[in-house]
């Protein structure tokens, strides 16, 4: 007999290794509660859709949805690798100079007390109506979370490891892709997590101040509109794109630290 079936019970192996989904499972037991009480308080639609309503206008309307979520979709995506692309430099500049670290840091905690929709318009003036503004403001709120969580993985490398390193010969190079990079690769990709969840909000306040297409025009017009369920569909799908992003960067934290005990963890 197995050391296994000796130690854990079958059942209790079964419920590990066939867990349900109990996320999926609290938003179904939600979706049902929201139905019965627009269904039985007759909640008016111009007040709160019911979920029905609204999974209606999003499957009869689709062609209308899908071109503005690409468009939206767009945005977040440049806007992420870019921010990536940005935070990642000046990251390993505050992480190993001092100087850099006392000049920079505390503008780059400043700017975010900003309100970026207070920005939009000059972004608007600077660089037009085309996609350059959406982006740039996308990444005014995206990279910040990769700044941050980037510095505090690059300094979390333990200083005798640095040294065992360099006394066995290791470059300035080896020593940061080898030991500083893997050290702070966990930090790294929660804050890119944090990051994509904040890039769909940076696409959204750049759409409402000054854009033809994409779901913050959805819900604008709507609204204009007094079209209620309309700008819950458009919700429910900036929702939706959220979510992706964010699961998107975690299979690949899974795909690249299997080692780290959060993902040991789960497993």
């Amino acid at each position: 007999m197995s050391v296994q079936a000796i130690d854990t019970p079958p059942l209790q192996a079964w419920y590990t290794r066939y867990e349900p989904p109990y996320a999926l499972l609290t938003l179904i037991g939600l979706i049902i509660i929201w139905q019965l009480a627009c269904s039985v308080l007759k909640v008016p639609a111009f007040l709160l859709p019911s979920p029905y309503d609204i999974m209606k206008d999003l499957v009869f309307n689709a062609s209308y949805f899908v071109p503005h979520a690409a468009k939206t979709s767009l945005v977040v995506v440049l806007g992420f690798a870019a921010s990536v692309a940005i935070g990642m430099p000046i990251a390993i500049m505050l992480s190993y100079s001092r100087i850099l670290n006392k000049s920079l840091y505390p503008l780059l905690v400043g700017s975010q007390v900003v309100p970026k929709v207070a920005i939009a318009p000059l972004m608007l003036a600077w660089f037009g109506f085309g996609m350059t503004p959406k982006v740039v403001i996308v990444i005014t709120i995206a990279f910040f979370p990769i700044v941050i969580n980037a510095v505090v993985g690059l300094r979390s490398t333990p200083p005798q490891m640095i040294y065992l390193a360099q006394s066995m010969g290791a470059s300035l190079w080896q020593v940061f892709f080898r030991f500083c990079l893997p050290q702070a690769l966990p930090s790294i990709l929660a804050g890119m997590k944090m990051a994509a969840v904040l890039a769909v909000i940076g696409a959204v306040v750049a759409e409402f101040v000054g854009s033809d297409a994409g779901l913050g025009y959805v819900i604008l017009a709507a609204s204009s509109n007094f079209d209620i369920t309309r700008q819950f569909s458009a919700i429910v799908v900036l929702s939706a794109l959220g979510m992706a992003f964010f699961w998107i960067i975690e299979i690949v934290e899974r795909r690249m630290i299997p080692w780290h005990i959060s993902i040991r963890g789960e497993r």
